[in-house]
Order: structure tokens, then C-alpha cells, then sequence
């Protein structure tokens, strides 16, 4: 074949690949797959044509199941047919799945393998979801690597048309569907001829069309449905032979060779290996070690999984084979093996021939799977007695299933170069090296590898990049171990992480910070210094971060640091690099934000050249001691399990650990947050206490709860340090204590973003500035900001922004980006009833943020209340959230009727006629639960009493929420929301709108407005925004409001105070700018931004209040002023994913834009009419 080199990971290139043969694609996002569906919607709103000469007609649906739907609706009507899918998405396909199986269609499900939700979510990678649906009767065939991607890709396609059945083609989630690769990308017209036209001409022939009707999806009898159930027998039995068939012209078309079951080893092997995906290339290592000591090994890596056919496996395994090790990666509680390992042992059963066959489980939500995991499987094959349902990876010291780590041994081939980069979520480090790979990768003949780790934050998280190239193909899936060149992108790195454990003696290690190199001595720690002398470190530092501030990028510092690695590493000719680099610049900026960014990257690139500082290393540092060992806050729970996974040793803490946490069920200690103190700002806010109003804007803006008020008593205030400075507080009414009043920051928990700059109307009453003038007043936010004994419960009230202020926040220092307007919401609602309230999450970034292991932000008081939270799955939210409400009523009525029974015995009267008459009250019910709690436990005993104080936690009136964004509501979740608040009871609604699917990178959902670019809405959306808050409405008893922080925050208190003090279903719809939208002035103006959108009239502000009906009065009100609609057009140039239309279809744009404006005059107008009739 014509050599096609491109550098794709393995979603571009099952995406690729699946483009040539789909006509109709039904799609759906869900990580880590949406990548895919992503790359064909771009490709066909460009035009890019399949084999069959028509871009792909992509479908974006409100969910799996209703992309599966139109799959199935699609293969029906005779086009070859398309989706992508991981984890519960894919699970939300079965019954369409069963459909299209037993109606033999050929469609082609691409599935980037994925863990299940099970005690927790994880996006990472294993087999647990394709397992899931093995009994579907697709046929499944497994990838090992993208160029494996590519090719099989081809295979499943191909060999679906030919048997007219359809194929789960599937890949390891993140290590194989994120892995960048440079691989041969198969030539299209290559394909044409592999074809089978004639079957393809059956397939539409036999589709559903007026022109030859006929009728299917009967209703049938037991009569025949076993008959026609069998006689699918043929069909199935046909796959194997014709996909060795395809393989066998992939093979002839590209040289490399496939088979169903590939053997790698010793042809005597006389132990082997089983397993399917990423790992079959690290055992293919261990494979080509072992050999090399004489040992008589072997691998089989299965591809075609469904249907197992044991002739062609049977002929893979070496006559020699003694014993073989089946690895599965997925868990089956309860069976006798995992499902790889049942089917291998059903084939020698069923044969009746000899062999000692061992199963066991690795890399469970991409565990990585290392070469001395490998080779402790074939060490256990050696034993006598060879342990059966073994598991590598983790240390098992309950159930004993672990095989123990022997040894470790590195493997990389002579002349490969390997890199390491430490960075920070959202500072560019991962584009920047995706974009050196691919640098690399174009510009030499070396093969290249980049692999990326993330933490579960959204940003500001830890993100580790790997990258290897070499003169040889490179196999490898597990991540650096021995790298030539690290680079650490953010200081406080140094202190938290062991960042200098991978390098190489006499590798090249770049830190970026603010320190000249004489502060090295006392920054650095004693074993980093130990590591740079004894392992004679090229040692470099640069302060990226001021550079990248001096240009305008902000603290987007990755061009510069790019620029640094290929200076430093020469892993190419400089010239070449900056030459690839700008035009990369080019490539990745012009589409979104035009050539000015283009021209800033460039300068960032030419600076990044030279501004790095090389440090000669003090022969002293070899020796370098360590300190006082770091005192540990915080219960056993942090210090034994949240503190080491945080400083990434998650992967050493045993099982016994869990158990003895009780945490095996998935249950989290509240509020680990405050023991993470990430220190990551660059720059903090300062308070000038001489120009401060007291207004409390700040604070109630903040969106990580990093900056707060504080009353003090003159008492209070005695003993305080110098640093903590206060005024005499106003403001809080005439018979208020003359209290002292103090804003204050927590530097280590702030993460830099100014959105409180933004929003304080008093200038210079704060101002950023850098972290390190301000680290020490953590100890007074710790102190005073911290403390719940200074809350002044005189001064707390829900009835102004100021006065709310004061109150604790139970959501605090979460993981979401700086600048995050979703979680100024939250916070708020925390404040307002945080200790008695249940929150049901659906997936998405609130989940992301409210539960990113193993921080969590929702906390407790002192006397231990507070939210109780969990993530639902994501369709489902809505209905979980109802649960909670009918559950705690249904236990609080048998409380109730215990209660009753006490009162007519004349047990505790007062108080139980107190409680019953006033436990709804939401500003009484804690205190007459306590009161009737006090009066019980005095009282004589009795079966009722015990009773009511075993269950005490059910006497206080809480307050249900279904938190979630705008994918759940407006689309997937949205039936769901509907009929529960169909049913009207007391629950409440939180609807985050960011108009995209945030979490899984920027999607369009129904609430993506006309003209916004998005994934899936490559050329700008065509159709209007949905009305959430107008189809709520209509059932006329609904508490419905919509707001807007930015703009107005009182009507944001106003309405929140509302929604929960009313009897029955309410939903607040709040506008949350977000890191998608690509707002020009930065996320620093989330608040700002949600200001203009009111103005120009693009949002709008109203509440619906049903109990104003009775009192005869409109229950709608708008807030929102009359709109100057005349701002619209500069507010939507102020965000990249509506001028990037103008840049990238100007054609379209115009009208686009000009419909986005008639479409926000029109709905204000409507709400207008409302509020006037």
C-alpha cells in the first residue's frame, strides 16, 4: 500500500477508519469515547467524503439509548450505521442492542472500553461494560494499540457488511483510545475494493421501504419464538471464518499480519499467557525477556472475542503448552471465573483434552499493568500448585489474591528517548506535548508515543504526560519509569510530589518557579536535592509563569515550556522545531481565536527558547538531610488513605485498608478538601480593608469558598497575629454588637482566578497579588475563617447576599476550574441549608468536582451534619433524587406515628405537640428535633420512644436536591425531570446550564443556543435553545425560576430561598459561563460575563411562584430589565464558540447570528406577555 504516516491516538483512528463506511452515524458523548463522534462530525461539516462519496449524516441524540434507537431505525431503512460508546452508555444501548443482533443488521458499535459504575464512577479503562453485553449476539472483536485500531477497525466493518451482522469493535479506554501513536493510516480507495458490493446490494434490498413493505419487531407466541431464535445458529457460526478472511486482506494490503487468536512466543511454549487489549503489548516484553533467558513462554492475544471459536484458538495454543493463564479485565463477583477464563476452560472441557488452566484479574479502571506484573503470572504458572483467581496489580492482604511483585525490570530498546511532564489541569501542558508528539512524529522517521494521566479534578489538577520515541516500534503501555528529561510545571510540585523518582542519571530536569537559583537551597526538598546530585542531574529552571504574564497569555505557559523542552532535549534540529511549532500555533489557534493569538503564541515560543537558567548543582545536595517529618491533620481516614492517594500512592495502599475504613461500599469521609491545600495560584487576592464596603460580593462569587467574611467580638479578636487586620464591621442593623469585620483569603486553597476582583463594585478594595506575599495568612483562614465558634448566628440571615455571607459554606475548595460559576450556586444553596440537606448528582462536571477522589468538597458542622451526596448515574438523577425524598418520608411518617402513640400516653406532651406542629418549619425544625430528642431521653423508656431515637435522624424536615447541568436536564435526564416534578412533592431542582456538555469537553446539547459552535454543532447550531423553565410552567404548580448571579445577586438568594421554602417541586435554571465557551476576557469574568448576558437580553431573569396565585396575583415576575439588544452582537464576539463561526463558515454566520439575537428577543418578549397579563 501507498504509505500513509499520520500520528493518531486510538479514537482519531477508530473514527478514521469507521468514516470510509458509514453513511448515518447516531451519536451520543460519553468519555473517553466522544472523541470519536466528534472527529467524524467535524470531518463531515467540512465535507470530507466517505467511501460511498457523501459526508456521514451525523445524529446527535439525547442519550444512548435514543442514539442506539436511531442506529437501529437507521440499519432498518438500509444505511450502514455507526456509533460510539463507553461504560453506561453503552449498557443504555442493550435492548437496541439485542434488536439489531436478532434482525441481523450490520452496524458497527466502536467502543472505547470502559469501567462500570459500581461502588464508584470511574471514566477509566477496562472490560467491564463489553462484558456486559456479550450475550447480545454482536460479534466482538478487541484492539490491542491504535495502528491495531486502524487496521481491525477495517476488519469489523468490513466483515459486517459481508455477513450482514453487526460488530462491537472495542479498545481499552484511555490507554489505547488516548494513546498517540504514529501509525500507517489505511488509504480509503485501498479499501473500496475489499468491499462486498453484492452483500451490501442484499442488505438494502432487504430494508424497510414503502417501495417493498413488509412488517417486523412482531409480537410472537411461544409457539415459534425458540425456532426462529436457532436459526440464527448459521449466520453466527459464518463470522469467525469470514473475519479471518478480512484479516487476511488487511494483512495483504498493509504487511501486517492478523489472525483471530495471535501466538507471540517460543514455538515449545510450554506456559502461556491469555489476554485481550492494551496489555497483550507489555506481555509481548515480558514474552521476549523471558525467551531470551530460555524459558519456553507464550502469548495469546484474542481478537475476535464473540463468537469464541475454538478451532481457530485451539490452533494458536503451541502443542507444548502445559498450563495456561487466562487475565481478565473485569471482575464477576460470584462466578467461578471471569468471562475470558470460562470460555477458555469450556473449550478443553468440552474437548475432553488435558491442561491446568488459571484465571485472574488485572487492570481494573486502567490499573497500569507493568512487565514485573506479566512476569509474575508466568512465575505463578511455575508453582506446583499455580494460584487460581489470582489478581496483579494491587496488594490484597484480605482475601489473598495478589501474586506478589518480584522484580521490575526497564526494557526500553537502546537509542529510545523518554520525557516526563508534570502539570497543572488547564495550564496547556497535555496540548503542548500532544502537539511536540506530533512535531516529532512528522518531522523525523522516529516512531513516537504519548500517554496522559489526569486526577479527577476539572482543573488545577495534577496531569502527568509520557512520551516516548525511538528508532523502534514502541510497545510499551505503562507509563515512564526511566525518563531522559522531566519536566515539573508548577513549584508546589516540588513539596507534594516525588517528581525526580523517573529521571535517568544524567538526565535533564526543568522546574518552573519563581526562585532565583540561590533560593534553591531553601525551597527545594532534601530528596529532590539528593536525587539532582546523585543522579548528576542537567538541572535547569525558568519562570514560565512571569514570562507567559509579561506576554498576555495569562498563565497559559505551555508554548513556552514546549519551546524549552525541544531546546534543551535537541530531540530534533532547533530551527525545525520552532519552524513545526509556529506552524502548530497556526493550526491549533487561527480557527478559534484568529491570528493575533497566533502571533502570541509565536512570541511565547521564542521566548521559551531562551529563558531558562541552568543550575549548577551543590555536590553538598548529595547529602542533603531531611527535616521534621510532616505532622498530619486530619483523622485516620486522611492520614491513611485520602494524604497518600493525594500525593499520588493510591496505587500502594492494600485492601485491608479500605475494609478497615468501611469505605468498601464506596461511603467518603465529608469535607477532605481541607487537608488538600494545593497552593497552585500564581496570584492570590489581597484585602484592603480602607476601601472594602463590606458588601460580602466577593465572597458569595467565589467559586471554591477561598475567600470569606469574619465577625469577631473585641474578645474574639485579643491574641490575633499583626497580619490579621480588621475594622469595625457595618451594615448589620442599628442593634448589631459592635463586631470587628475581616475578609479572608486562604492562599493555599485559592486558585488565582480574580473572579472576586470581577465582582467587587469597591475599587481597590482587593487586589492579586503574588501567592507567595500571602502564604502566611493561611494560619488566620485556618484560625478565624475556619473556625464555626466565631459564626455569629445573630448576624446570619437568608435575607440579604451580605447577611448570607456569614454563613458556613458546606461546599468548599472543590476540584472545579478557577473562575467556575457552577459552584457559586452550590455553595450558596450549602449555606442556606447545607446541615439537613440530601443531593442527588447526576453525572457531569458538578459530579466531577462534588466527588474527585479523594477530595471531597461537601462538609460537615461540629455537631457532624451536613449534605449527604452521591452521583447517580447521569439519565437518572432526577428519579434518584425522588427516592431519597420518599424514603426519608416514608421512615419519618412511622416516626410520626410512634410519636402519636407516645403523646396519647401522656409521654413528653409538650414537646411532641411542639415538634409535630412545627418540624416543617424549616427555621424551627432542627430545634424542636433537639428539644423533643432532650425530652425522649429523659423519659421513661418505652418501645415507641426507642423507636423514635433510633431513628433521630429522621425528625428534622430536610431539604431534597438534584443537582446537575444541562445535558442531564434538557436531554438525557429530562423525562426523568419531568415526571417527578410531575408529581408534586417537596423536592428541589438545581439545573447548572452551561449550554453544552461541559464534563465531556463542550457538546451540544438542547441547550446550546442557535449559532454557538460546539462539538457535534461543528458549523454553528441550527435550531433555537429549549425552554426548560416555560415547559415547567405549564403544569402551573411548579416553582420555577431562572437567574443569573453575575447580574443579580439577591435575585439569586431570592429565588433559591423561594424555591426551597415552597411546598412542592421546584427548579432553578442557573447561567454558568463556562471554560467551553472560550471567553475572551477570561475565566476571570464568569460573573462579569453573566452581567452582559442579562443586559443584551441573550439570558433573562424571572421566578414563578405558584402561591401567588392565591393571593391573586400574577405568579410570574420578571426580573430581567428591558434588554439593549443593540450589546448582543459584541457579547457574543466576546466568546470563541460563537466568533469562531464567523472565522470558520462565514458564510453561515450572519444568519446564524442574527437568528441567536430574533430568537433572545422573542423569549423576552414572551416572558413580557406573561408578566403583563
Amino acid at each position: 500500500m501507498a504509505t500513509k504516516i499520520e500520528i493518531m491516538d486510538g479514537n482519531q483512528a477508530a473514527a478514521y477508519i469507521s468514516y470510509a463506511f458509514t453513511e448515518v452515524a447516531g451519536i451520543f458523548p460519553i468519555t473517553p469515547s466522544s472523541p470519536m463522534a466528534e472527529y467524524v462530525d467535524e470531518w463531515a461539516a467540512n465535507g470530507k467524503k466517505n467511501l460511498f462519496g457523501q459526508p456521514v449524516q451525523v445524529v446527535e441524540m439525547q442519550s444512548e439509548g435514543g442514539a442506539a434507537g436511531t442506529v437501529h431505525g437507521s440499519l432498518q431503512s438500509g444505511a450502514l450505521t455507526t456509533t460510539y460508546t463507553a461504560s453506561q452508555g453503552l449498557l443504555l444501548m442493550i435492548p437496541n442492542m439485542y434488536k439489531i443482533a436478532g434482525e441481523m443488521l450490520p452496524g458497527v458499535f466502536h467502543v472505547s472500553a470502559r469501567t462500570l459504575s459500581v461502588h464508584a464512577l470511574s471514566i477509566f479503562g477496562d472490560h467491564s461494560d463489553v462484558m456486559g453485553v456479550r450475550s447480545t449476539g454482536f460479534a466482538m472483536l478487541a484492539s490491542s494499540s491504535p495502528q491495531e485500531v486502524m487496521d481491525l477497525g477495517a476488519v469489523a466493518h468490513l466483515t459486517a457488511i459481508h455477513c450482514r451482522m453487526p460488530f462491537l469493535h472495542f479498545f481499552d479506554g484511555f490507554r489505547t483510545s488516548h494513546e498517540i501513536q504514529k501509525i500507517e493510516a489505511l488509504d480509503y480507495e485501498e479499501l473500496r475494493p475489499l468491499v462486498d458490493m453484492e452483500s451490501l446490494k442484499a442488505f438494502r434490498a432487504h430494508s424497510l421501504n414503502p417501495e417493498h413493505p413488509a412488517t417486523r419487531g412482531t409480537t410472537v407466541n411461544p409457539d415459534i419464538f425458540f425456532q426462529c431464535r436457532e436459526a440464527c445458529n448459521q449466520k453466527v457460526d459464518a463470522i469467525p471464518e469470514a473475519v479471518e478472511h478480512y484479516m487476511a486482506e488487511i494483512s495483504r494490503v498493509t504487511g501486517r499480519p492478523y489472525h483471530l487468536f495471535d501466538y507471540y512466543g517460543a514455538p515449545d511454549a510450554e506456559r502461556v499467557i491469555i489476554l485481550m487489549g492494551s496489555a497483550a503489548e507489555t506481555a509481548k516484553e515480558t514474552v521476549d525477556y523471558l525467551i531470551a533467558k530460555g524459558e519456553k513462554v507464550g502469548l495469546i492475544n484474542v481478537h475476535l472475542y464473540r463468537p469464541f471459536s475454538a478451532e481457530h484458538f485451539l490452533a494458536a495454543v503451541p502443542a507444548t503448552c502445559k498450563r495456561l493463564a487466562v487475565l481478565d479485565r473485569t471482575k464477576e463477583p460470584g462466578a467461578m471465573g471471569e468471562p475470558l477464563y470460562q470460555d477458555v476452560c469450556a473449550i478443553y472441557q468440552q474437548r475432553g483434552i488435558p491442561m491446568e488452566i488459571v484465571g485472574g484479574r488485572y487492570g481494573l479502571s486502567s490499573k497500569v499493568s507493568l512487565f514485573g506484573q506479566i512476569l509474575a503470572v508466568f512465575d505463578n504458572l511455575k508453582q506446583d500448585a499455580p494460584k487460581h483467581n489470582f489478581t496483579i496489580g494491587i496488594v490484597d492482604d484480605v482475601t489473598y489474591t495478589s501474586l506478589p511483585l518480584t522484580q521490575e525490570i526497564e526494557t526500553a530498546p537502546a537509542g529510545q528517548t523518554s520525557a516526563e511532564f508534570w502539570g497543572m489541569g488547564s495550564d496547556g501542558t497535555v496540548g503542548a506535548n500532544k502537539n511536540s508528539i506530533k512535531i516529532i512524529g512528522h518531522a523525523t522517521d522516529l516512531y513516537c508515543q504519548a500517554y496522559f494521566v489526569y486526577d479527577s479534578k476539572k482543573s488545577g489538577g495534577l496531569t502527568q504526560s509520557h512520551l516516548r520515541f525511538g528508532d523502534q516500534p514502541i510497545h510499551a503501555t505503562y507509563l515512564v519509569s526511566a525518563a531522559d528529561f522531566v519536566g515539573v510545571h508548577a513549584p508546589t510540585y516540588v513539596d507534594k510530589y516525588d517528581t525526580t523518582a523517573d529521571l535517568k542519571d544524567g538526565g535533564t530536569y526543568l522546574l518552573n518557579c519563581p526562585w532565583s537559583a540561590e533560593e534553591l537551597e531553601e525551597r527545594l526538598p532534601a530528596k529532590m536535592k539528593r536525587d539532582l546530585a546523585n543522579k548528576h542531574a542537567n538541572f535547569y529552571i525558568m519562570d514560565a509563569t512571569k514570562l507567559a504574564r509579561d506576554l498576555g497569555l495569562g498563565n497559559r505557559i505551555n508554548t513556552i515550556l514546549q519551546a524549552a523542552f525541544f531546546q534543551l532535549t535537541k530531540v530534533i534540529p532547533i530551527d525545525l522545531a520552532v519552524e513545526e511549532m509556529k506552524q502548530g500555533n497556526y493550526n491549533s489557534y487561527f480557527k478559534k481565536g484568529g491570528q493575533e493569538i497566533v502571533d502570541l503564541n509565536n512570541r511565547a515560543v521564542d521566548v521559551g527558547l531562551t529563558g531558562m537558567t541552568k543550575v549548577e548543582v551543590p555536590a553538598a545536595w548529595a547529602d542533603a538531610k531531611d527535616g521534621a517529618p510532616e505532622e498530619l491533620k486530619g483523622t485516620d481516614f486522611v492520614k491513611e488513605i485520602v494524604v497518600p492517594m493525594d500525593r499520588q500512592h493510591g496505587d500502594k495502599l492494600p485492601v485491608s485498608l479500605f475494609k478497615r475504613h468501611n469505605c468498601l461500599d464506596g461511603t467518603w469521609e465529608n469535607g477532605t478538601t481541607a487537608y488538600s491545600k494545593r497552593g497552585v495560584a500564581v496570584t492570590v487576592p489581597q484585602w484592603n480593608p480602607d476601601a472594602c464596603i463590606q458588601c460580602n460580593r466577593c465572597a458569595m462569587a467565589c467559586p471554591h469558598a477561598a475567600i470569606r467574611p469574619v465577625l469577631l467580638t473585641e474578645e474574639e479578636k485579643a491574641g490575633a497575629p499583626e497580619s490579621f487586620v480588621t475594622v469595625p464591621a457595618k451594615g448589620l442593623g442599628k442593634d448589631a454588637p459592635a463586631y470587628s469585620f475581616r475578609m479572608q483569603v486562604s492562599p493555599y486553597d485559592c486558585l488565582g482566578c480574580g473572579v472576586c476582583l470581577t465582582a467587587c463594585p469597591a475599587k481597590g478594595a482587593l487586589e492579586m497579588v503574588p501567592f507567595e506575599t500571602q502564604r502566611e495568612q493561611q494560619p488566620n483562614f485556618d484560625n478565624y475563617a475556619m473556625n464555626e465558634k466565631l459564626l455569629k448566628k445573630d448576624i446570619i440571615s437568608d435575607k440579604s447576599v451580605k447577611t448570607a455571607q456569614f454563613a458556613k459554606p458546606y461546599f468548599q475548595f472543590s476540584a472545579a476550574c478557577a473562575g467556575c460559576a457552577e459552584t457559586t450556586y452550590i455553595k450558596l444553596v450549602t449555606q442556606l441549608f447545607g446541615s439537613r440537606m440530601y443531593v442527588a448528582n447526576a453525572s457531569g462536571c458538578s459530579s466531577a468536582y462534588g466527588g474527585a477522589m479523594p477530595m471531597t468538597p461537601y462538609s460537615c458542622d461540629s455537631r457532624g451534619f451536613g449534605p449527604c451526596w452521591e452521583q447517580s448515574l447521569f439519565e437518572d438523577n432526577a428519579e434518584f433524587a425522588y427516592g431519597f425524598l420518599r424514603a426519608h418520608g416514608s421512615i419519618h411518617g412511622e416516626v410520626e406515628l410512634r410519636l402519636k402513640a407516645l403523646k396519647e400516653k401522656g409521654v413528653a406532651v409538650s414537646e411532641i405537640g411542639e415538634y409535630l406542629a412545627k418540624w416543617q418549619d424549616p427555621a424551627v425544625t432542627r430545634e424542636v428535633s433537639d428539644a423533643l430528642i432532650a425530652a425522649l431521653e429523659k423519659a421513661e423508656p418505652t418501645e415507641e420512644g426507642a423507636f423514635v431515637l433510633q431513628n433521630k435522624e429522621y425528625l428534622t424536615k430536610k431539604s431534597v436536591w438534584a443537582f446537575g447541568g444541562d445535558g442531564w436536564a434538557y436531554d438525557i435526564g429530562f423525562g426523568g425531570i419531568d415526571h417527578v416534578l410531575a408529581q408534586n412533592r417537596d423536592i428541589n431542582m438545581l439545573v447548572m446550564d452551561t449550554e453544552v456538555y461541559s464534563n465531556t469537553g463542550g457538546q451540544s446539547s438542547k441547550a446550546t443556543p442557535t449559532a454557538a459552535v460546539a462539538k457535534f454543532a461543528a458549523g454553528g447550531k441550527e435550531v433555537k435553545k429549549k425552554d426548560l423553565g416555560a415547559i415547567a410552567m405549564s403544569y402551573g404548580y411548579i416553582y420555577v425560576a431562572q437567574v443569573a448571579m453575575g447580574y443579580d445577586q439577591a435575585q439569586t438568594l431570592k429565588a433559591i430561598r423561594e424555591a426551597e421554602s415552597y411546598p412542592g417541586p421546584a427548579i432553578v435554571i442557573a447561567y454558568c459561563p463556562c471554560l467551553e465557551h472560550g471567553i475572551k476576557a477570561g475565566m476571570s469574568c464568569t460573573q462579569e460575563e453573566m452581567k452582559k448576558a442579562v443586559e443584551c437580553g441573550y439570558w433573562h431573569l424571572y421566578r414563578y411562584d405558584p402561591r401567588r396565585i392565591a393571593e391573586g396575583k400574577n405568579p410570574f415576575q420578571l426580573d430581567s430589565p428591558e434588554p439593549d439588544s443593540g450589546k448582543m452582537m459584541d457579547y457574543l464576539k466576546g466568546e470563541n464558540r460563537y466568533a469562531s463561526l464567523q472565522i470558520n463558515f462565514p458564510d453561515r454566520a450572519q444568519r446564524l447570528y442574527e437568528k441567536t439575537v430574533q430568537d433572545a428577543k422573542d423569549r423576552y418578549a414572551k416572558y413580557r406577555k406573561m408578566a403583563e397579563d
